[in-house]
């Protein structure tokens, strides 16, 4: 059996090589009017001006690698991530996978489901446009009212995708009922609900169906940490409240910041990577969470949701 890396720009890299990593950020993700697709005109060399100071600002804060979240739909364009990657120096972790409606493209409405799958399978084996930049994980969406049609079509075709790789599926959804929905899609599909993460777990307000899902065996992520939306003491209660249960190893945290957004001059306003090490994670230390726990949720955990 083949050991586990973590797929990035830079390359595979072993546990070994990596400390602290942030698994859910942007670099670059195209946020305005759709018909604009400001994206495909955007420039590498503003954007690594934009983009390299806060990179480097995370490597000395400790972070030694972060998983860019953004999938077709939302402008990805993974050379421009990995031309600021090279420029630090620094591994990113990049996604296979479709955003939800109505950011799904007409190419996929049109696909049938087999062919979603040998996409998908290209580019997390082969690479991703002819590149030699594989993706590690497969990211889609769903909406707040439950999965449509196409959204479903792509699911079970990741299902699929992550069945015959291991790659990781994660789906920003913000309501737990929809997620269960998910999980029930995921598994009729031959899928493995552990080979999931609930990005944006923190939005759903219902604690109960945090349990649920986490009990069901998949992962959840706390990811606005450092937001305005959601206080410290917020997140370390439920971080506790989880520990608490017993599902330290199924937690991911993370900020969900960045990011150059083409459509904004010069990429409108960014924000730091490193609110999570300089300033939560010795709030949560203080708060009675050992630094074997912390490793465990900021170092071990990361590494096991991403590598294959």
């Amino acid at each position: 059996m083949l050991t586990p890396a973590l797929i990035t720009t830079l390359g595979d890299y072993s546990q070994s090589q990596l400390g602290v990593i942030l698994p859910h950020e942007h670099i670059f993700v195209d946020l305005g009017p759709i018909e604009a697709r400001s994206y495909e005109a955007a420039d590498a060399a503003d954007v690594i001006d934009v983009m390299l100071p806060h990179v480097q600002a995370a490597q000395a804060a400790g972070v030694t690698a972060l998983v860019e979240c953004t999938p077709v739909g939302v402008g990805r364009r993974v050379e421009i991530v990995k031309a600021v990657s090279a420029a630090a120096d620094f591994p990113v972790v990049v996604a296979t996978g479709i955003y939800r409606e109505p950011w799904v493209p007409e190419w996929a409405h049109a696909a049938a489901e087999a062919e979603l799958t040998a996409w998908m399978l290209g580019e997390l084996i082969d690479g991703i446009d002819g590149s030699d930049v594989r993706a590690a994980w497969i990211k889609l969406s769903a909406g707040d009212d439950g999965m449509t049609p196409i959204e479903t079509k792509i699911l079970r075709a990741a299902a699929r995708a992550s069945k015959e790789t291991g790659a990781i599926i994660g789906s920003h959804t913000i309501r737990g009922r929809v997620v269960r929905d998910q999980l029930d899609i995921l598994e009729e599909a031959g899928g493995n609900v552990e080979r999931f993460i609930w990005i944006h777990t923190q939005a759903e307000p219902d604690f109960s169906l945090h349990l649920e899902v986490a009990q069901r065996g998949a992962w959840l992520e706390y990811d606005a940490i450092g937001s305005d939306a959601f206080t410290d003491d917020w997140f370390i209660e439920h971080i506790h409240r989880l520990l608490d249960a017993g599902y330290e190893e199924q937690l991911l945290l993370s900020h969900d910041r960045g990011w150059y957004d083409p459509s904004k001059p010069r990429g409108g306003t960014q924000l730091a990577y490193t609110y999570l090490t300089e300033t939560f994670l010795p709030k949560l230390r203080a708060s009675g969470v050992d630094d074997a726990t912390i490793a465990q949720l900021t170092i071990q955990n990361p590494w096991q949701a991403f590598a294959r």
